[in-house]
């Protein structure tokens, strides 16, 4: 199969949230979006940041986004953003759950998860609970959430893991299982979108092998710089660019005849080129696992995706 962002149709008139955009995949994926008419909300936890971001879309798009403060490790901040969307605007079409935070050095979130896990999951299941009002009075709206093929290096998952401690942490499983709660969501959400009804799409993508920051930024906190510009190197070397390392999430969020529940990789090995729709691991699929997450993440975020309205 073809594809490029040639083929992203027409969105004029059709509002995007893109987490994550002042750099990297969510950078490419916003700007993307931009150039094909859809407004686009910049939301990002650095403020200085997000401006200069927002300021070099306009310039590339010849469009300006709006921008979000919306800090993904702080559940009251993730409360506050939400609030301010479903408060602002009257409907949103596509929701891109990318943001993430990879291999740092053990930390916490603001209310005590495992930072992986808190940021790239609970911060989304978060979110998206959050936003599921304008989201669900929003025609053929989607949510696109962002894992990984490092989501194939784990096993499974526990409650345990949301609140591990530093004694028992190993950055690279954190990560791994961040990506595999992001899928188990991602799959749980479309079963229960499906369940009632709904037309909303919740479906899944990951980048391959994509040169950002996000190798380097593991290696900048723990205060290894060597370490960190090997990273960056290696990764300018051997990986594809981030423009392309979007095309997983912008097929995603824009092909029309996606089914409900895809995942969808690059087309070479799942590492890189042309977007294609590609299989979670059997672990990834499991529903009884799923449900475990979906019922942890409610007691640990205090949101309960409100999904019965639809019955």
């Amino acid at each position: 199969m073809t594809w490029s962002t040639a083929d992203v149709p027409d969105l004029t008139g059709r509002r995007a949230l893109v987490t994550g955009a002042t750099s990297g995949l969510g950078y490419e994926t916003a700007l993307e979006l931009l150039r094909h008419g859809a407004d686009v909300i910049v939301a990002a936890r650095n403020p200085e940041k997000t401006a200069q971001a927002a300021q070099r879309l306009t310039d590339q798009a010849g469009r300006a986004p709006d921008v979000l403060a919306l800090d993904l490790a702080d559940l009251a901040s993730v409360a506050q953003a939400a609030g301010e969307v479903v408060q602002k605007y009257d409907r949103l079409d596509l929701l891109v759950n990318n943001a993430g935070v990879m291999a740092p050095p053990y930390r916490q979130t603001v209310d005590g998860f495992e930072l992986q896990l808190g940021t790239n999951h609970l911060g989304h299941f978060a979110l998206t609970g959050r936003l599921l009002p304008v989201l669900l009075k929003t025609p053929a709206s989607r949510v696109v959430t962002v894992s990984s093929f490092m989501h194939r290096t784990v096993r499974g998952i526990s409650e345990d893991d949301l609140r591990r401690s530093a004694g028992s942490y190993r950055k690279w499983e954190a990560y791994g299982k961040s990506k595999l709660a992001n899928l188990l969501f991602m799959l749980e959400l479309d079963r229960r979108l499906r369940a009632v009804g709904s037309e909303l799409l919740s479906v899944g993508a990951h980048p391959g092998y994509a040169s950002t920051h996000l190798q380097a930024a593991g290696p900048e906190l723990a205060g290894r710089a060597f370490q960190a510009r090997a990273w960056a190197t290696a990764t300018r070397l051997v990986a594809q660019s981030a423009a392309a390392g979007a095309w997983p999430s912008l097929y995603a969020a824009t092909y029309p005849d996606l089914r409900p529940g895809s995942f969808v990789g690059p087309s070479f090995l799942e590492y890189r080129g042309t977007p294609k729709v590609v299989l979670p691991t059997r672990t990834a699929q499991d529903p009884e696992l799923a449900q475990r997450l979906w019922a942890w993440s409610v007691e640990a975020t205090g949101v309960d995706p409100a999904l019965t309205v639809l019955k």
